[in-house]
């Protein structure tokens, strides 16, 4: 049996399982939704991945857990922060990327690492659902769009309404606002999604974008978002094909590493 190491990274949202070999290949990843509680749905994760490549529980040589709900997950042999996580994970896929945006279901990051892949500065925002997945549907429900569509839509949009709330609650506001004079749909999406870039790139000024930059997060699969931080820090973003594994693969490799360190 080859040795095998898990990564879960159990987020406000979602719940990502990674699982790689001794040769750093991912074998399977999903993702599902977090839920009501962070353990049975940690644990639904864990088993889908281990049933993909049948496989069991005692076939894993080690599992770190990461993320919101890391210390919830009883058992992984150890939970580590999903900061070090992403960078983690983001090196290997880019190892020149030196900034990661992460945009998650309720908080979002930017991080940012030297040449070694080590985190040197971050700053986040969870205290505040603005800017984040959950404030994203929340959008999109009073706009009655289905929330995948909302990307492609702003970008059809020619004039973005000004959203100034960094608030939900008052950025909700404004938006049932826009709809009364009748604005165009793309045009507050196009809104929201500027307000949005504006917010995560006023945050992560002190931590710096330098290039290489990573996008992550479930939120990075918005194309509206991903167009309007472009325009607002002036520089290319790289998008991973799964941005939203990126933690739990990290947390993966870090497992793999404690293995060794033994």
């Amino acid at each position: 049996m080859a040795r095998l190491f898990a990564g879960i990274d159990s987020g406000a949202a979602t719940v990502k399982t990674v699982i790689i070999n001794g040769g750093n290949e991912t074998l399977t990843s999903n993702v599902i939704s977090t839920g009501g509680d962070a353990l049975p749905s940690a644990k639904t994760s864990f088993n889908r991945a281990l049933e993909e490549i049948e496989v069991s529980k005692d076939d894993i040589e080690f599992t770190i857990a990461t993320g919101y709900g890391r210390k919830m997950v009883p058992f992984a042999g150890k939970a580590i922060t999903e900061i070090i996580c992403h960078a983690r994970g983001g090196k290997f896929f880019y190892p020149d990327v030196r900034t990661i945006i992460d945009i998650g279901g309720q908080d979002s990051k930017v991080i940012g690492m030297d040449e070694e892949g080590t985190v040197i500065n971050f700053n986040m925002n969870d205290n505040c659902a603005a800017g984040t997945g959950r404030f994203l549907e929340v959008m999109a429900d009073v706009l009655e769009v289905g929330i995948d569509g909302i990307g492609p839509l702003s970008l059809k949009g020619k004039k973005p309404c000004h959203i100034s709330s960094t608030c939900t609650v008052f950025a909700e506001s404004e938006v049932v606002t826009h709809r009364a004079k009748k604005e165009k749909t793309e045009n507050i999406l196009a809104g929201i999604h500027e307000s949005i870039a504006k917010r995560v790139v006023s945050m992560g000024i002190r931590v710096g974008y330098n290039e290489r930059i990573l996008f992550t997060g479930g939120v990075a699969k918005n194309c509206g978002v991903h167009k309007a931080l472009e325009k607002e820090i002036g520089k290319e973003i790289t998008i991973p094909r799964k941005p939203q594994i990126i933690g739990a693969l990290g947390a993966a490799l870090y497992a793999k590493e404690e293995c060794e360190r033994k």
